[in-house]
């Protein structure tokens, strides 16, 4: 039998025959029970296949980012092998990420009760204490398309039908299949911490922390988010699409031209009320919008304020950008770069200045920001806001208390928005938001900005660290969120994406997120970008938006 060398992490040298396992090696030379996948030059493997070459292998911890989406992925299969164990006839849908779990519906004949929770979740504990494999079976399309028939999963039998190859890969467990979009880990035993909680119209399938898949982080309600998604579920079931199957079909039905002109409508209509509120309440003079990175903050932004003329007011937008200090007085972070995303790298004195001073009815010069020299300039930028006016700040500290913290809150209005999909694969795969807002700043990137989709993947874990850091945490301050996600739009950025994430090669740090972002984007039948109207968010992204040029 052929023997191959192996090097393990960055010292151990072995030889292993080619029918060796991943979960083999990993019993073998590591005590570390967490180990749900293998590395090997660079290609990320189940713990179930068999090692195909010699290299260097390193393995991967449920503790790890990549590690605790397997963990997080096995996890709802158990839940849905339970649930579906106990409520057979039930459709169970997993929807969304909210209060640090996922969020899900089980439709069946009766409302589900706390005591059906508790069933459920018993149930779920039998089978991680069994430890049963996780089997990964390729089998040909026709014959997964009669097993999820059978199952009455119509989502996944038109998904596959839609599809392109002859063959899929199933996941399976104590009899039951599935398919899901990405890795799973060798068996149930992986499973630690976890819970299940009734929530609302549906459960909470809470996960542990990311780095400590042994504990809990606490549970914090997050009542306005559940909301906008809420209102999100109520937009895809006017415009009759609840997964990606259902949109394919009305591309290819030729009901395209429907859809867009609804979702758009949609979204106006909501920026319609958010103007309307702010309008009725005459104290209100600053308008605050913050959101994370490709939210769509600047195009929402210019569609508020034309709402604002129509109710008779006159906007006036300041850019927090122009507040920057001036380079070397820039804070730094633990690695001594400078801290951009910080809400100290901004001149506070002056911006809240600048504020009460437009509040008082006295004109202001406004400084502008040179990106390239790093300091501030004065160019005679003097503003006055009018009797019926009000001013409009978009941006990433829109909501901390100490960007406004000498304006009265009676003064201010705080909208967040973000791009919140609701749209799913199918009924048990949801699309991440996180990856929407990846493959907007993706296509954005290249096209105004002229960076590789490399260069913006390198760079997510740090906008993703200031996410975090800077803006997620104040969300439910907001007196209104916005959803600026449109149900067509992935469809759209598909071309322009897929284009991008075919120039990252192997051995790029970014390649395997490339091609699992390339593997969700082909799911979705092609959109021409022309069909996008001009004052569309997603217009921001692509290209051709009526309120500016990049």
């Amino acid at each position: 039998m052929e023997e191959i060398k192996l090097q393990l992490g960055n010292t151990n040298i072995i030889n292993a025959n080619k029918e060796t396992t991943f979960k083999e090696l990993a019993d073998r030379y590591y005590k570390d029970k967490s180990i749900v996948l293998c590395e090997l030059e660079g290609e990320y493997y189940e713990l179930s296949k068999k090692v195909p070459e010699a290299g260097k292998i390193n393995m991967i911890s449920a503790n790890s980012e990549i590690g605790w989406k397997v963990y997080s992925r096995t996890l709802q299969f158990i839940f849905i092998k339970a649930a579906l164990d106990i409520f057979p006839n039930a459709k169970i849908t997993i929807e969304h990420s909210i209060s640090k779990g996922i969020f899900g519906e089980i439709h069946k004949e009766t409302p589900l009760t706390e005591d059906e929770i508790i069933l459920i979740k018993e149930a779920m504990k039998r089978l991680i204490h069994r430890d049963i494999q996780i089997k990964r079976v390729k089998i040909d399309k026709k014959k997964a398309m009669d097993i999820f028939e059978k199952y009455g999963m119509q989502d996944k039998v038109m998904l596959l039908k839609q599809m392109d190859f002859n063959e899929v890969n199933l996941y399976e467990l104590d009899g039951r299949y599935d398919y899901f979009y990405g890795q799973m880990a060798y068996s149930t035993g992986i499973i630690e911490a976890f819970d299940l909680i009734r929530y609302a119209h549906g459960f909470i399938l809470r996960n542990p922390k990311e780095g400590d898949i042994s504990s809990l982080p606490e549970f914090k309600e997050q009542k306005s988010l559940a909301n906008i998604f809420y209102e999100t579920e109520e937009w895809l079931r006017i415009l009759g699409i609840g997964e990606v199957g259902s949109l394919n079909e009305k591309v290819i039905n030729g009901d395209l031209k429907d859809v867009i002109l609804v979702s758009e409508a949609l979204h106006e209509k909501k920026i319609a009320h958010i103007a309307d509120q702010i309008s009725k309440k005459e104290d209100i003079k600053i308008v605050l919008i913050a959101g994370p990175s490709s939210s769509g903050k600047t195009t929402f932004a210019n569609r508020l304020g034309i709402q604002l003329r129509v109710n008779g007011l006159i906007p006036i937008s300041i850019s927090l950008d122009d507040y920057f200090l001036d380079r070397e007085r820039t804070p730094k972070d633990e690695e001594e770069n400078y801290n951009f995303e910080s809400i100290y790298a901004i001149d506070l004195d002056l911006f809240n200045e600048n504020l009460k001073g437009l509040l008082k009815g006295e004109e202001v010069e406004i400084p502008s920001y040179n990106f390239r020299t790093g300091t501030r300039e004065w160019s005679g930028n003097k503003i006055k806001l009018p009797q019926n006016g009000v001013i409009i700040i978009e941006g990433i500290h829109g909501l901390n208390p100490i960007l406004t913290s000498e304006i009265e809150d009676k003064n201010k209005f705080k909208i967040y928005i973000s791009a919140l999909t609701q749209l799913n694969i199918d009924n048990h795969n949801r699309i991440a938001t996180t990856d929407v807002r990846k493959i907007r700043r993706i296509v954005r990137d290249y096209l105004s900005r002229g960076y590789g989709a490399e260069d913006t993947l390198n760079m997510w874990s740090s906008i993703k660290k200031g996410e975090k850091e800077y803006i997620f945490i104040y969300q439910e301050e907001a007196d209104v969120m916005f959803n600026s996600t449109l149900v067509y739009e992935l469809s759209v950025l598909k071309s322009y994406a897929i284009k991008e994430l075919d120039k990252i090669k192997h051995g790029s740090p970014s390649y395997n997120e490339a091609v699992r972002l390339k593997s969700f984007l082909n799911f979705f039948k092609e959109i021409k970008f022309e069909d996008v109207p001009e004052n569309s968010i997603l217009r921001e992204f692509i290209g051709g938006s009526c309120f500016y040029k990049y």
